[in-house]
């Protein structure tokens, strides 16, 4: 059974920054496209930024130049770096293998 494990959520003042992980099991990591998502209180769920099996990224535009996606096979994490935050980065952020399996989330407040 794949499982999707993130972490490395908080709160942070405006300005600052998070790395987010997430430790994937059950499945074979490398050959998986890895996805983070967030979720703002009322809003639909968004795709922030994705990774390819090769590395190749994709960023939505509000976090483009802040946010960097990773990737270590060995370790099967894939990681979040988010700096200069910003209020409206609040949300729940959830990691995904675009196959369909999703972890619970972690929480990312930014306080202005």
């Amino acid at each position: 059974q794949v499982q999707l494990v993130e972490s490395g959520g908080g709160l942070v003042q405006a300005g600052g920054s998070l790395r987010l992980s997430c430790a994937a099991s059950g499945s074979i990591f490398s050959i998986n496209v890895m996805a983070w998502y967030r979720q703002a209180a009322g809003k639909q769920r968004e795709l922030v930024a994705r990774i390819g099996t090769g590395g190749s990224t994709y960023y939505t535009d509000s976090v483009k130049g802040r946010f960097t996606i990773s990737r270590d096979n060995a370790k099967s994490t894939v990681y979040l770096r988010m700096d200069s935050l910003k209020p409206e980065d609040t949300a729940v952020y959830y990691c995904n293998d675009q196959r369909g399996t999703w972890g619970k989330g972690t929480l990312v407040t930014v306080s202005s």
